[in-house]
């Protein structure tokens, strides 16, 4: 039986109805619209009666049969024809005349009807019977009178009856009073689920599309996609107007065939003009002619809200299917008549009504574009820039349009082949504008490609440096190249090439744009220039909330990473995240997706981290973004290292390494160090360690470009004063007091305490830590504050402040537990026994176990591994090191060897029959 999406709920229904028909009978009609999946129900049905054992009976009605009397019986009971002959010769006599069997005078219904019945109880003595009849609505008249006599009296006998009919259709046997089920479209995660099955590599905008059009219609989710283009949905086509299959479009246009033509050429303007609002219909024509459509149940006017509905999307690409060229540019040119206060809808139905190039035209589209992009839509602007190229009446207007659409699909990403653009708009009279939106568009291509950074360095540098544009700040083609050239300088990560872009930005006349100049500071050297740009970027953050423009949320996303205002993004990420799961522009969404996993990490959501960065990698192979998933490695790198994964850290690494080297993308190679650096930290290799942070920041100084050396400081200092380096994590410190990181955020503001408190040894720098540690804008940077806490109490300790030090230790146990990073988990846990801490036993019952690991807590007390264990609840071996990574800080220890006394403790302050808090856990997969 093929597998049938959402229909769990009907499938049951079957299951029980066969029940019921087995212990003495039941009829069910089902209804549904056009290609709901009645007829798959249907097939359904009979591989179930069949594989239980029953005899399935099946028959179709068939239009062109309807006036063929007992046409459908004929089909019903022909594969059980040996059987009527040992009948009783009256009842015989009757089918085979009427069946068409053999000669004589026409039988009456009630005779046929008794025949028919005896046969199908007479059968059904060695087996149940199924009777399965699909479109009824086209049942002959006397087949209905014997299949509706039938019906009424299978009643205890061992035969069922399965009718399916269309809805807003009838049949004689509707008049029969019988039971009806109605079945619904998909729900919208089943429709998904189908075309995933189906289609496994349609593009995310493209599967979107189509089930909004196809409304959980099984024929047209599995149909559309042969006629579907991937091309964004124009704002003249936005009722849903698609090619139709033939199957489709014979099923929905018999519903329009019989429309007057004054009717469905108002529904044609209808479709076209996608808004549905009855008043708005009323200003371009007169809406009499309606009514027939009102009449005919195809639609619907809600006489509250005035919009008018239709039957199914689909009825109106059969609208536009039978309609001529000329209805359809005539509806297109009434549309746009009445569209004076909306330029975009306005040239979008004026291209559709152009008969060959129209400037005009084509001016209009270009100008919705920028619009459109603005919006987040880039996508939707690329279409609208290669339909003006094709209304352009010049050579060169022509070419600066495709190059300016390749340069928007390569910067957006996803489906637009912005290669095949670029190559279209060619070389020959390309004006300045084109020839930086080309230079762009072939840029981000060659390093999403197998391309390296210095080449598109040097290709977009060159026509930003030899073009005519006059250097305007103002310039949109020119800003667009800048902003690359920056990421392309960002990557590269050397003097030489960011000297490029500085040379550039200062021709500038008369000076960048704000977000472009904030951008040249914090993401080249925010040690030195970053704090200085605080001012501006705090301007361009309040900006955010009324930004339209989601390019520029980005980049102000992009702006804020280096200096720790990722915080005040959240909100405005998750909305181009949004955007991007709706089937927005991808690029867009990956780097929201990696600002948000960037300050993730930073502040303790590790496993909201760990699952975006998952989605990012997803997104970047569905939609061919390669060069961008190197960040989300970094990524999943970084909260390996920090859970005591090294294995998986170091792998990571490499792959980003063994990726950027050859491609001159010096960031992401620096990058790979730090998860290396975490690592070793975690593994207590503080010499790795050292030689890891040093590759990225050689001790005592901070070079501009690397913008993850403000990541690795407090590494930097804690490993060489571990491997007895005093003198150079001094001068670490010292360099990062001259360069005063304190004034980049609180965080580095910590981070600063942090170390001084470390090197200097003095009562100042650690009081001064200690009023860190309590401003309310340190909890943010849970893992900073937790390394610090667990550093500085180490040192307490040791000088037998055990008070103090079990005080940071324990909002240290607290944080690393809340982020599962093991590894410093068990070292501010054994710092803590070292102080004499032990927790009471109330404070450990406090810490309810669930019922999973309580039973895991005491098979383990009892000293069987997590391999035994797992074998005996059948888990994984996985799964139950998981559940004891829990339990562990839970009760206050970091090994086996304290669960016995840890769990002895619990059950002597646990009162009799109050138990933990009964939840269960489910297994985590392996």
């Amino acid at each position: 039986m093929a597998n049938l999406f959402g229909r769990e709920v009907e499938l049951a229904r079957i299951a029980r109805f066969l029940e019921s028909v087995r212990q003495g009978g039941d009829v069910r009609i089902v209804r549904g619209g056009t290609g709901i999946g009645k007829s798959a129900l249907l097939i359904a049905a009979a591989d179930m009666a069949g594989a239980d054992g029953f005899q399935v009976l099946r028959a179709s009605g068939s239009q062109f049969e309807a006036e063929v009397g007992y046409s459908l019986l004929n089909q019903l009971l022909l594969p059980v024809y040996p059987e009527i002959q040992h009948m009783p010769p009256a009842m015989r006599d009757a089918l085979n005349v009427a069946l068409g069997f053999g000669p004589g005078p026409a039988p009456g219904s009630l005779l046929v009807g008794n025949a028919a019945l005896l046969l199908l109880t007479t059968i059904a003595q060695r087996a149940p019977v199924l009777l399965i009849l699909d479109d009824m609505q086209w049942i002959d008249r006397p087949s209905a009178v014997v299949i509706g006599f039938i019906a009424r009296r299978v009643q205890g006998s061992p035969v069922g009856v399965i009718a399916a009919s269309r809805t807003g259709t009838e049949s004689f046997l509707d008049r029969r009073g019988l039971t009806e089920a109605v079945v619904q479209p998909l729900s919208r995660e089943a429709a998904t689920e189908l075309v995933q099955d189906r289609f496994p590599t349609m593009e995310p905008r493209t599967r979107q599309r189509l089930l909004d059009l196809a409304q959980g219609n099984p024929l047209a989710l599995v149909e559309l996609p042969a006629t579907l283009s991937d091309s964004p949905e124009h704002p003249a086509e936005q009722s849903g107007v698609v090619p139709l299959s033939d199957q489709l479009q014979a099923a929905f246009a018999r519903r329009v065939a019989g429309l007057p033509d004054s009717t469905r050429l108002l529904l044609l303007l209808a479709t076209f003009e996608g808004s549905g609002d009855v008043r708005a219909l009323r200003d371009l024509t007169d809406l009499t002619d309606l009514a027939a459509a009102e009449r005919a149940g195809l639609v619907r006017v809600d006489d509250v809200t005035g919009l008018m509905s239709v039957r199914h999307p689909l009825l109106q690409s059969a609208i536009v299917a039978m309609s001529t060229h000329e209805e359809r540019r005539n509806a297109h040119l009434v549309i746009a008549a009445g569209l004076r206060d909306d330029p975009e809808r306005r040239a979008w139905h004026l291209a559709a009504a152009a008969a060959g190039p129209d400037e005009s035209v084509a001016a209009q589209l270009e100008d919705a574009s920028q619009r459109v992009v603005q919006r987040g839509d880039a996508l939707a602007a690329v279409a609208a820039l290669v339909r003006a190229a094709e209304l352009s009446v010049t050579v060169q207007d022509r070419a600066r349009r495709l190059a300016k659409a390749a340069y928007l699909g390569a910067e957006a990403g996803g489906a637009t082949d912005a290669t095949a653009l670029l190559a279209d708009a060619g070389v020959n009279g390309l004006t300045s504008a084109g020839s930086l939106h080309a230079a762009g568009a072939a840029a981000l291509l060659m390093i999403n490609g197998d391309g390296d950074v210095h080449t598109a360095h040097r290709l977009l540098a060159g026509a930003i440096e030899t073009g005519d544009h006059g250097w305007q700040a103002d310039d949109p083609a020119l800003d667009e190249a800048l902003h690359t050239l920056l990421l392309l300088s960002w990557y590269a990560g050397d003097d030489h090439h960011w000297d490029v872009f500085r040379r550039a930005l200062a021709r500038l006349d008369p000076r960048p744009n704000p977000l472009l100049s904030v951008l040249s500071r914090t993401l080249s050297d925010p040690v030195r220039t970053g704090a200085a740009t605080l001012p501006e970027l705090e301007t361009l953050l309040a900006t955010l909330t009324d930004e339209q423009d989601l390019t520029r949320v980005m980049r102000i996303g992009t702006a804020s990473a280096y200096v720790d205002r990722l915080g005040d993004n959240r909100e405005h990420s998750w909305r181009l995240v949004r955007q991007g799961r709706e089937g927005g522009a991808p690029r867009r969404q990956m780097i929201a997706l990696l600002h948000l996993c960037l300050d993730d990490y930073l502040t303790g959501r590790w496993d909201e981290s760990e699952r975006l960065a998952e989605e990012a990698l997803s997104v970047g192979t569905a939609n061919g973004l390669p060069f961008l998933t190197w960040h989300f490695l970094y990524d999943k790198a970084i909260i390996a290292a920090g859970r005591g994964r090294a294995d998986e850290a170091f792998g990571l690494a490499d792959e980003i390494t063994h990726w950027a080297l050859p491609r001159g993308v010096a960031s992401a190679a620096a990058m790979a160090h730090h998860p290396r650096v975490l690592a070793a930290m975690a593994d207590g290799d503080f010499e790795a360690a050292y030689r890891h942070a040093t590759a990225i920041s050689p001790a005592g100084t901070l070079p501009p470009y690397v913008t993850v050396s403000t990541w690795v400081m407090f590494d930097l200092i804690e490993a060489a004063l571990r491997t007895g380096r005093t003198t150079e994590a001094r001068t670490h410190a010292e360099a990062m007091r001259t360069a005063r990181v304190a004034g980049l955020s609180s965080r580095m503001s910590l981070i600063q305490h942090g170390v001084d408190a470390l090197v200097l040894d003095s009562a100042d720098a650690e009081a001064r830590l200690e009023m860190s540690l309590r401003d309310p804008a340190t909890d943010r940077w849970l893992f900073e504050a937790s390394r610090i806490r667990l550093a500085f109490a180490e040192r307490l300790r040791r000088r037998r402040n055990f008070t103090a030090a079990r005080a940071h230790l324990t909002a240290a146990r607290d944080g690393f537990a809340a982020m599962r990073a093991e590894p410093w988990l068990t070292r501010t846990l054994s710092e803590l026994r070292a102080t004499g801490y032990r927790p009471a036993a109330a404070e450990r019952s406090s810490v309810a176990l669930t019922a999973q690991e309580l039973e895991i807590a005491g098979l383990a007390a009892g000293g069987l591994t997590n391999k035994q264990i797992a074998d005996r609840l059948h888990l994984s071996h996985r799964t139950v090191g998981a559940h004891l990574y829990r339990v562990f800080p839970k009760l206050g220890i970091s090994s086996r060897a304290g669960l016995r006394d840890a769990l002895a403790a619990v059950s002597r302050a646990t009162p009799p029959g109050s138990g933990t808090d009964g939840a269960k856990d489910s297994p985590v997969p392996d």
